[in-house]
């Protein structure tokens, strides 16, 4: 026999040794915590907006309903829906999202107009419903480890046919659509684990669990799984559109502040800038060609060691001076900090006697020897954050840098030994993907005491929550082809799709690109263009050949080297005239982009959409992995082949789109054959559009 009990606007529901708790939580959702411990934690949010911070709608429970499918039928619990008594059954209704929790402790989650969005998946005889077969297997599942307090769980849904399913975060996969995948949840290098799905079948889901685990969308059933953990945790929401899912996410977890203007355009950076002087005249022949730059990009190993977060004064000796000189040509400085201390760095002690350092359970403490024999800060402490940010303040900040680079944050370690580290807040295994979203956590708040507005920080990873915090993430260490580009353009549409709307791609790719082959530089000449329709325009990369540094060593530490060339001019003259025009065309966007990034701020909308987000009912749009929408009126298809000089592109149903190469305009719901030539990517505007300089 069930316990049922209703308070404070919320179902608890337990049998034996399970507990279970569902809550509305945010613009159309609900929230559902499960345990087999003695109590329920209820203090820890993870990504999740606390209490009284979100806005719920106004929601509604009610026990003793009818049959769930007679209450589907009526759109679920309601002022007036009459109540018949059910022995052990509940319904929880928040908005558009009700969920019903039948006598056997079983899930169901339906919209506002009682159709049925996902229910857990069960296959045991005593159900008595069209799934009953003697199989007992359960839908979650809560493992002891054994003498531990820990469990190995699994939360699993029933699989549909029709599904589609978007979002996760970043993963280097061709296919937008992530059904029939099996996803990692850890982070890497690369690889961004966000777990929020949005399903074609109006929902969406977060895994509110930073546990190291996986998640399988199969065809047969959808089931998320950590490795450890204290409790099951997820939020579920319903919309009539994937506008509306996105919108009531960010109701739940945050959006990305407003994005600065002179943040807008064009970013440059490269592997690496070794001194001021270098830097500076980069820039000042960017600004001779009358060429326009928001941000430059001082990278790492700039540093005297690893951990001392400080500027070496033989390649940097003004770094007050080189603020100012940058300031008069209207261009900000970036500055890349890292996560890892070397054992010989100043800050070292103060770290370790404090436990601000990453624990290893056994052996000594150190997690690679990358440079030197090194550690990392605990971006979990809160001490540790207020420390990180005090040393950078003093360091950077107070000579006016504003803008910081948040480089290897996933962090950089073997994950085949993360079940050896231990945080400020418990095992790697149970909390270790939330480190970035800390990381940034770390420098939002620090330059928030500060008084400073529109804060961003450039990262190489997030989690779900990052966005509040002013993560711009970036899609790694990826490799200089066309493989990689075509893989970037999904893996930035899901990126905004599980609410990460900064996303930002190394232009040309970060590994192997020699500036002076023909074959590379015509990935970097198609990357550039599709560059100009990302949230952030950056160049960057490691070019070849490789120049190692002289000396090897100062000072008894290890000195990094740099890559070839990587300005607009390093590609060859008629190279250079196309990444100009793009340049200045970037520039002009200006307008338009500020809209789009407003979107962003107030409602969580991606900037990069795909193009079932403005075209739910055209079921071709759903299917569209390579061309996106830049905001509503703006449809763009990058080229990701060699020699290409026409694109296949899908317009979708329901407006008339004029091409601009062109100006031929073409009814939507038809494959066209885009111009395209080296010099053009292909760019379609929606009939109507306004404030497009195009």
């Amino acid at each position: 026999m069930a316990i049922i009990r209703l308070e404070d606007n919320q179902l608890y529901w337990q049998q034996g040794e399970e507990k279970l708790l569902i809550q509305p939580w945010g613009n159309n959702g609900l929230r559902v915590r499960v345990t087999r411990a003695a109590q329920l934690d209820l203090d820890e949010n993870w990504a999740l907006l606390p209490a009284g911070e979100h806005q719920a709608e106004r929601s509604m429970v009610h026990t003793a309903p009818k049959n769930k499918k007679q209450m589907a039928a009526a759109g679920g619990p309601g002022e007036d829906a009459p109540i018949i008594a059910e022995e052990n059954a509940a319904w929880i209704k928040n908005g558009k999202v009700a969920a019903f929790i039948d006598r056997h402790g079983y899930l169901f989650f339906y919209n506002g107009k009682g159709e049925e969005l996902t229910r857990e998946y069960v296959r045991n005889r005593s159900d008595l419903s069209e799934y009953s077969v003697p199989l007992a297997m359960r839908g979650r599942l809560l493992h002891p480890g054994v003498g531990r307090d820990d469990y190995r769980c699994a939360m699993s849904f029933e699989a549909y046919e029709d599904e589609k399913i978007y979002g996760m975060g970043q993963y280097q996969e061709d296919s937008l659509n992530l059904k029939g995948l099996k996803l990692e949840l850890v982070q890497r290098n690369s690889q961004i684990s966000c777990p929020f799905m949005v399903s074609s079948r109006g929902y969406g889901l977060l895994w509110n669990n930073p546990a190291v685990g996986q998640v399988t969308f199969a065809r047969n059933v959808t089931k998320w799984e950590a490795r450890s953990t204290r409790q099951i945790d997820f939020w579920i929401t319903a919309g009539d559109t994937p506008d509306e899912i996105e919108r009531n996410y960010a109701s739940a977890t945050g959006t990305v502040p407003m994005m600065r203007d002179d943040l807008m355009g064009f970013w440059q950076c490269k592997l690496r800038y070794r001194t001021q002087e270098e830097l500076l005249s980069v820039v000042r022949e960017h600004k001779r060609r009358g060429l326009p730059m928001d941000a430059i990009v001082v990278d790492f190993f700039h540093w005297t060691k690893q951990g001392d977060w400080k500027f070496d004064p033989v390649d940097w000796p003004d770094p007050e001076g080189m603020v100012e000189e940058l300031k008069k040509y209207g261009v900000n400085l970036v500055v890349s900090v890292w996560p890892t201390v070397d054992v010989r760095s100043e800050n070292f002690r103060e770290l370790a006697e404090n436990d601000y350092l990453i624990r290893n359970d056994r052996g000594i403490r150190l997690t690679s020897r990358f440079m030197g024999d090194v550690t990392l800060w605990d971006a979990m402490n809160p001490g540790a954050r207020e420390f990180i940010w005090r040393v950078c303040k003093k360091n950077y900040y107070d000579k006016g840098i504003k803008l910081f680079w948040l480089d290897s944050a996933e962090p950089i370690y073997n994950n085949d030994h993360i079940d050896n580290l231990r945080y400020y807040t418990g095992p790697a295994l149970q909390v270790s993907n939330m480190y970035p979203m800390n990381f940034a956590r770390a420098f939002y708040e620090g330059l928030a005491a500060e008084g400073e507005q529109d804060i961003m920080c450039l990262i190489r990873c997030g989690w779900a929550g990052s966005q509040r915090y002013g993560a711009l993430v970036w899609s790694g260490d990826i490799q200089s082809n066309f493989k990689s580009m075509r893989q970037q353009i999904t893996a930035g549409l899901n990126a905004g799709m599980a609410g990460l709307p900064w996303w930002t791609t190394d232009i040309g790719g970060f590994l192997s690109g020699f500036p002076a082959h023909d074959d590379f530089r015509e990935v970097l000449v198609r990357w550039f263009e599709w560059g100009c329709f990302q949230p952030v325009m950056r160049l960057h990369g490691d070019r070849l050949p490789y120049r190692n540094p002289e000396p090897l060593y100062r000072d008894g530490v290890e000195q990094f080297g740099s890559g070839a060339d990587n300005e607009i001019w390093s590609f060859g003259e008629d190279n250079y005239e196309i990444l100009k025009k793009y340049l200045l065309l970037r520039e002009s966007l200006k307008p338009y982009i500020k809209n789009l990034m407003r979107q962003a701020h107030e409602h969580g909308t991606p900037v990069m959409r795909p193009l079932f987000y403005h075209y739910p009912e055209d079921k071709a749009a759903w299917d569209i992995d390579e061309t996106y929408l830049f905001g509503r009126d703006l449809l763009v298809a990058p080229v990701y082949e060699a020699g290409a000089a026409t694109r296949r592109t899908y317009l979708p149903a329901g407006d008339t789109w004029r091409e601009v190469a062109t100006g031929k305009t073409f009814s939507g719901g038809q494959w066209v054959d885009a111009h395209a030539p080296l010099d053009t990517i292909p760019l379609f505007v929606r009939d109507g559009a306004q404030g497009l300089p195009l």
